[in-house]
């Protein structure tokens, strides 16, 4: 996953993203792949993703089910980007033409970042662009896949992310490898707090969700306890102490699996939980920072105004 850091080195980035659509393309496809990095723009009050909708000749494309897109531009004319996503469905194979499959080639020298989703991974790899990688595909192609391409090491999950090469196994998955993309991005609190937004839309900023991807367990329990004790946070070293970690061994996990410290995540829950009673209460801020364990509003004031650049009396005022 280090690379993929790399490449997106600054949260304050926005990053530009390319939606290659190809007739037949999935809805749902789209919606689970679009939706997550539009509710992290809404949530983040910034545009930390802009997205274009591309087609390979600049002509609307009708997906599976009759919805028809007018896309931004064609594939060439957009000159580069952190990340593209190609979304096929049906009919994929037809559309492996040596047009096709030269547009992407091109297009990979020009974004960061490819990902096959649904049955984008076979375009992929007919454009030579998976070759002694891992990778996957949706699940009902795996066997012709591994058959068709044997220089590509199949794998049966969710998603894969290898180097600069990205594969997802389908529609209900994409919302898995986007969700595991604004963590990588942005932060995990701002992952979980999008989860919150679909999964558990209306639940009080303290009820527990399980993460989306699987991280190791202590991590999983570590999280899940800083989202229970947001009222009264407890010292690292003690909910290092419940998982059966030493802090530091859970510090470097928390490191290496979320790319921020133990201190650092719950910091962010508290302030997520603070801003969302900010916005859906008539609540004083002096409860509101009780209730997300600060026993001094003007600190918890402080640490809002530097998180989102608002303090919460100006939150409330804008329109």
């Amino acid at each position: 996953m280090k690379i993929m850091r790399d490449w997106f080195k600054s949260y304050e980035a926005t990053h530009r993203v390319g939606i290659l659509l190809f007739e037949q393309f999935s809805n749902h496809c789209l919606a689970n792949t679009m939706e997550p990095l539009r509710a992290a723009n809404t949530l983040a009050r910034r545009q930390l993703y802009k997205w274009r909708y591309l087609t390979l000749d600049g002509k609307p494309v009708a997906s599976s089910s009759g919805l028809v897109v007018e896309p931004d531009a064609a594939l060439r004319d957009e000159l580069h980007g952190e990340l593209l996503f190609l979304i096929p469905s049906y009919g994929y194979r037809k559309l492996a033409t040596p047009g096709c499959l030269a547009a992407i080639r091109a297009a990979s020298h020009r974004y960061d970042v490819l990902a096959g989703l649904d049955t984008g991974s076979w375009l992929l790899a007919e454009a030579g662009l998976l070759q002694d990688r891992r990778a996957t595909i949706h699940w009902q192609e795996l066997e012709s896949f591994a058959e068709r391409f044997p220089d590509i090491d199949v794998r049966r999950e969710r998603f894969v992310i290898d180097g600069n090469r990205i594969t997802c196994g389908g529609a209900m998955a994409a919302f898995d490898l986007i969700s595991e993309l604004i963590g990588i991005h942005y932060g995990e609190a701002l992952r979980i707090e999008v989860g919150w937004l679909f999964m558990h839309e209306g639940a009080p900023a303290t009820m527990p969700v399980q993460l989306a991807t699987p991280k190791s367990g202590p991590v999983q329990r570590a999280v899940r306890m800083m989202q229970e004790e947001l009222e009264s946070p407890l010292p690292v070293k003690e909910i290092a102490r419940r998982v059966g970690q030493t802090q530091r061994a859970l510090e470097q996990r928390f490191r290496r699996e979320l790319g921020a410290t133990p201190r650092t995540v719950y910091r962010r829950m508290r302030l997520l939980a603070a801003r969302k009673l900010v916005d859906e209460t008539e609540m004083p801020v002096s409860e509101i920072a009780l209730r997300c364990g600060y026993e001094n509003p003007s600190a918890m004031t402080r640490a809002f105004a530097s998180e989102f650049g608002l303090t919460p009396r100006a939150v409330r005022s804008a329109p």
